[in-house]
């Protein structure tokens, strides 16, 4: 019972983490990528859809993105869902494909993605000690119905700290990561 709930928190604690990485992903840089466009949906056919499963993508140059409807009458929806979004875009529309020049990120701006980005890792860490919350009152209500001895219960909770700690470390490293490539001029 003990190892349940112990091997459980820790696939909440990595599915948080992997939540995580996707959100600072949609974070933008300086440099185009696929990603950042993960979180953008547009209305197909009256029915709010990825965007993802919409187009293809292209990065041809490192600011530039190309991006080729599978249906050429959902280009107009795609554009307005990019002017729309918080990516700070102006798309183009040629006819067949919609082009997307990121602008260089001024420094004002560029601080505004690392507050957005330390928002999302403390959204994490809470998640993470959250979970951690939930498996020590599971451990607690073993304890209590006799489930299990209280030296047993012990080395889990100590167990379960020392999964928390290195998960938000794993966070910490990637927020340094996105911070530092925000930062890169």
């Amino acid at each position: 019972m003990i190892d349940e709930t112990l091997l459980e928190a820790e696939q909440k604690m990595d599915k948080a983490i992997e939540v995580a990485k996707e959100d600072f992903a949609t974070i933008r840089t300086g440099r185009a990528n696929a990603a950042m466009f993960s979180k953008i949906t547009v209305e197909y056919y009256g029915t709010p859809t990825p965007l993802q499963q919409l187009a293809s993508f292209n990065t041809p140059e490192a600011r530039t993105i190309l991006i080729s409807p599978f249906d050429k009458s959902v280009m107009t929806g795609i554009e307005k869902a990019l002017r729309d979004s918080d990516l700070g875009v102006n798309p183009s529309n040629d006819g067949n494909v919609i082009r997307v020049v990121l602008p260089s990120l001024t420094q004002e701006r560029r601080k505004d993605f690392v507050k957005l980005a330390r928002a999302k890792a403390e959204d994490a860490r809470v998640s993470v000690r959250n979970i951690r919350r939930r498996a020590k009152e599971e451990l607690d209500r073993i304890a209590k119905d006799g489930e299990a001895g209280e030296d047993e219960v012990a080395r889990a909770e100590k167990e379960l700290e020392v999964q928390t700690k290195k998960r938000i470390e794993v966070i910490d490293t990637v927020l340094a990561a996105k911070e530092s490539e925000l930062l890169e001029v």
